[in-house]
């Protein structure tokens, strides 16, 4: 895992403006959508603003749209032939795929100081408590891993890099619009919060609004579901490692 995650780091050190281009989304996502919905008024978020009831979806969002296509990365190394010999190491599967796993996490992380960076400039009014941004954070690399793993997990299954692109694509809007990331589940349709109650998404925003925002939450609950979530997804990433390099 920390193999994996120092790679990472030096890859962000070497390409930084890959960080700046990442944020443009979530900066339109804060500047525009959330900020025209604000005036508008027309989500009801009881007596949090609305840009600060978005800001940690968009966390969450940014993390999600990294980690999702993930998958392609370990085509990638399958291809260059590094992922077979990374398998015939004593290393068993489970720990490359957390490593991987991680590795996202850690770039996900990235993406938190910088929404957080917006949404101080913006005056979002989110904690500054140190503790809990740390804390903020350990959730987003929760939540990055589980979503990693099901990126990997599908690249286990099309073995196709085109075709893991368009997969990853089609499900990355219906599990962010499935979710509590944009509006709260008391104004979703009634099947429309079935599937946010059984979307990870929905969980990790949840911790972060506690966490950053101080709102009522069962943080342990979202918690153990991150955990929960993430463990199943090492598990059936892992199962399916062998079959990609096959």
């Amino acid at each position: 895992m920390g193999a994996f995650g120092l790679v990472e780091l030096q890859k962000l050190a070497h390409d930084r403006s890959e960080l700046l281009t990442r944020m443009v989304q979530p900066a339109l996502w804060l500047l525009i959508f959330g900020t025209t919905f604000s005036r508008l008024g027309v989500i009801d978020t009881g007596g949090v603003p609305y840009l600060a009831f978005l800001a940690p979806g968009i966390i969450a969002q940014s993390a999600l749209f990294i980690s999702i296509f993930y998958g392609i990365q370990i085509v990638w190394d399958r291809d260059a032939g590094i992922l077979a010999k990374l398998m015939v190491t004593p290393a068993p599967a489970a720990a490359l795929i957390t490593g991987k796993s991680f590795a996202a996490g850690v770039r996900s992380v990235a993406q938190v100081v910088g929404v957080l960076a917006i949404a101080y400039l913006m005056g979002i009014g989110l904690t500054v408590n140190p503790l809990r941004i740390l804390a903020a954070m350990v959730i987003v690399v929760l939540g990055a891993a589980f979503f990693a793993c099901l990126s990997m997990t599908l690249a286990g299954l099309v073995r196709n890099r085109d075709r893991l692109m368009g997969i990853g694509q089609a499900i990355t809007m219906p599990l962010f619009f499935a979710s509590n990331a944009l509006y709260p589940v008391d104004v979703m349709p009634e099947w429309l919060r079935w599937l946010s109650a059984v979307n990870p998404l929905s969980y990790e925003v949840n911790a972060l609004r506690a966490l950053l925002l101080g709102t009522p939450g069962n943080t342990l609950l979202d918690v153990g579901v991150l955990l929960v979530a993430a463990v199943l997804g090492v598990f059936t990433a892992s199962s399916l490692l062998r079959r990609l390099v096959r």
